[in-house]
């Protein structure tokens, strides 16, 4: 005969009171670990460590703990945790192996959270991206670029290849060209464009500005111009520069340079000279020997 009494007291009532437990704990075990992250994070703020390390820190402290409340909730509920122990390492070597991408990112993670080769509010490039760093994650970093759009670059990516970090220094050099004409004075130009790029703003004088002869090619000599500058004014003395060269040229009327061809006479020709003619078509200087006169 079925005996209700024995069935609700014998299986019903303890297993009641386990899941009654056991929400008991999950829901007071929640406060606990978020207060305890909460106190975490405020001790590590009120020492001005980095914010990036203060996320990583919470994240990775408040997973131990689910999982440790998770361990003891199941044991509350007389399930054998060694039993999960080998279940979970046995999830995890599979987890591990189909996320092996995941897991090698949020290594590369820690290295770049312990080493710190750039913090939050660095202008870094990284992964084949440029921009301000936002966050470094547990699994991917974020960035900022210069046309306002948020990338997100896995960690592997950032930390397995160079990482250039344009804030690490107090200044830069702004890195321009000029290209000259043949027949410009070299030795003027240099003194102009010099002079006038100390007149632009933010433009340091120590060290002092770069205008040298870089190289020469077809149409003349180029010219380095090499100003220094902190880096949050980079653009700003980068564009300036550019429209002072220009007004420079403008100013001493110097000529557009134009590539130039040097037309050689076959062998054995006795011609008599070397014609030079512009690149384009307009005619040479003297007509080769035996050519018909224009």
């Amino acid at each position: 005969m079925f005996d209700l009494d024995k069935l609700v007291n014998d299986y019903l009532m303890p297993f009641g009171l386990k899941i009654v437990m056991a929400v008991v704990i999950w829901i007071v075990g929640g406060i606990v670990i978020n207060v305890v992250a909460r106190l975490v994070r405020s001790a590590m703020t009120r020492r001005a460590i980095d914010p990036t390390l203060v996320r990583y820190t919470e994240s990775t402290l408040r997973i131990a703990l689910r999982i440790a409340l998770i361990i003891s909730i199941l044991s509350v509920c007389g399930i054998e945790t060694t039993s999960f122990a080998a279940l979970l390492a046995a999830a995890g070597i599979a987890i591990g192996a189909a996320w092996s991408g995941l897991l090698s990112n949020f290594a590369s993670g820690i290295f770049l959270i312990v080493l710190r080769p750039f913090k939050t509010g660095d202008m870094i490039s990284a992964g084949g991206v440029t921009g301000v760093v936002d966050e470094i994650g547990l699994f991917v970093t974020t960035l900022t670029t210069a046309d306002n759009l948020r990338v997100y670059v896995g960690n592997t990516k950032v930390f397995g290849d160079n990482i250039t970090v344009y804030d690490a220094n107090a200044f830069r050099r702004v890195d321009l060209t000029a290209q000259l004409a043949h027949t410009v004075d070299v030795q003027d130009a240099i003194a102009r464009l010099k002079a006038r790029i100390a007149q632009i703003p933010n433009v340091m004088s120590t060290p002092a500005i770069d205008v040298v002869i870089l190289e020469f090619n077809p149409a003349g000599p180029v010219l380095a111009v090499r100003p220094y500058c902190h880096n949050r004014d980079y653009w700003q003395v980068y564009f300036d520069t550019n429209r002072a060269i220009a007004e420079v040229s403008g100013m001493a009327q110097w000529p557009v340079p134009a590539p130039r061809q040097i037309l050689m006479p076959p062998p054995g020709d006795p011609g008599k000279g070397m014609p030079i003619a512009p690149a384009g078509g307009a005619p040479a200087a003297s007509p080769l020997p035996n050519a018909p006169a224009p």
